[in-house]
């Protein structure tokens, strides 16, 4: 085997990798979809009062969105194989997890999308992790260098 072929076995995105971008994808349009419809429950008393009132509601839900476009963004990174997304998106998941553990235990919006959420979150970080997509990355970068 030469080195190039070598180099380019080295690379190959395993499985786990792949499921990872697209649940993090996933879990970007999740969070997307829960801020655009949190905006919507800014007049519910109830709602409102959780947050700290109508402008807690529309910051809750501005995050929300713009913590799924990172999100997505990033996803397209972890295909690629590169560490600092992985790093970041390790980072953004965990809230993302929090956020949607709150809302599903708070019972705000809808408890089965935000518990779905928290599932997805903990799998995507868990897959992240594992010996196989460790090894993508660091030959990944050692790669694009």
């Amino acid at each position: 085997m030469s080195e190039a072929e070598a180099e380019a076995n080295a690379v190959h995105r395993p499985i786990g990798v792949a499921i990872v971008a697209v649940l993090a994808g996933l879990s970007g349009v999740v969070d997307v979809i829960t801020g655009i419809l949190l905006m919507f429950e800014g007049g519910n008393p109830e709602i409102s009062e959780a947050f700290g009132g109508p402008n807690g509601v529309l910051a809750a839900a501005i995050g929300s969105i713009l913590l799924g476009v990172v999100v997505l963004a990033l996803s397209f990174l972890i295909w690629l194989g590169r560490w600092v997304a992985r790093m970041i998106v390790t980072v953004l998941q965990a809230l993302s997890l929090i956020q949607s553990l709150f809302l599903a235990v708070a019972n705000l919006g809808n408890p089965v999308g935000e518990w779905a959420s928290v599932l997805v979150s903990a799998i995507v970080l868990i897959l992240l992790w594992t010996r196989p997509a460790s090894a993508f990355f660091r030959a990944s970068e050692v790669a694009s260098d």
